[in-house]
């Protein structure tokens, strides 16, 4: 696929996102839950290893070159590594599937009820390196704790300030202000992320694309008016600790809104299934995100 036939699946295809992007903090809980216990590899090398097996066997299943994943997010390790022989880009872009990066460096420490992203030194050598991968984009994630109009407009400006940078390095920018679903004042503050998200996407020059990955909300159709701008080429969801199956049904309420989950994508994976039971299993879990992804 080249460019222009990435962004016009992503723009339109009739499914779903894969998060494949667990870093080093995330990845020994997925290895557990994929059935690696911690005693099967030591230190970060047999780790990253480890997690590249499960990811490549997700990758190179049947049920995931099905049409029905129309882009994946990758961990850097991963972008580096090879899936079948050929670069895990060129493997996921032979599936029909389009290729992101996350590049975030993690978050900073709660204030004003947010984290924000720490600052990105590696930024632009990854960009680099990215572009010379074939990539199609970037994700970023910074993550939003309480209803505070000062630490959601930090979180905001700081996610449109670095995807503009990601933009002109010729990469369509994934922001990420997730906010936490266990947060009980959610309903309120999604409305004044809202309201943040709209002041940075009318800030825009024609013609610069961006995408949007939201928690899903509260009161369903809420980012309608995100969905529609000319400048968003998608939003997506991510399951933000739902199970596949509340996932699902809360996202089916979402016109516009498709998925990007990883626990709800990987939940019933494990290592000692057969092909024919790990494809069976990921193959149902693809049905039903794709499903509840062009439900509305």
């Amino acid at each position: 696929m080249n460019s222009q036939e990435m962004t016009a699946k992503i723009a339109t295809g009739e499914g779903f996102i894969a998060a494949l992007d667990q870093s080093g903090g995330s990845t020994p809980k997925a290895l557990r839950g994929y059935g690696v216990e911690d005693s099967e590899w030591n230190g970060d090398e047999e780790m990253f290893a480890r997690i590249h097996e499960m990811r490549s066997r997700v990758i190179t299943s049947p049920s995931f070159s099905n049409g029905k994943v129309i882009g994946a997010i990758l961990f850097e390790r991963t972008m580096d590594g090879q899936v079948d022989g050929k670069s895990t880009a060129d493997a996921l872009k032979a599936r029909g599937v389009v290729p992101f990066i996350k590049v975030d460096q993690g978050l900073e420490d709660e204030a004003n009820g947010v984290q924000l992203m720490k600052a990105m030194d590696k930024l632009p050598a990854l960009l680099e390196k990215s572009v010379a991968a074939g990539m199609f984009g970037t994700k970023m994630r910074s993550v939003i704790k309480s209803a505070n109009a000062e630490g959601i407009a930090a979180v905001v400006k700081q996610q449109f300030e670095v995807g503009n940078q990601i933009a002109d390095a010729g990469l369509v920018p994934m922001l990420e202000p997730e906010y936490d679903i266990t947060s009980a004042d959610r309903a309120e503050g999604e409305k004044t992320l809202l309201g943040e998200i709209m002041k940075g996407l009318d800030s825009l020059p024609e013609g610069r694309m961006m995408m949007l990955k939201l928690s899903i909300p509260v009161e369903s159709n809420l980012y309608a008016p995100a969905i529609a701008h000319p400048n968003v080429l998608r939003v997506v969801a991510l399951s933000g600790g739902y199970s596949t199956d509340e996932a699902c049904e809360h996202l089916a309420k979402n016109k516009g809104m498709i998925a990007s989950f990883s626990r709800g994508l990987l939940q019933d994976l494990r290592k000692g299934q057969s092909d024919e039971e790990f494809d069976a299993a990921l193959g149902g879990a693809i049905d039903q995100i794709q499903a509840a992804s062009v439900a509305g």
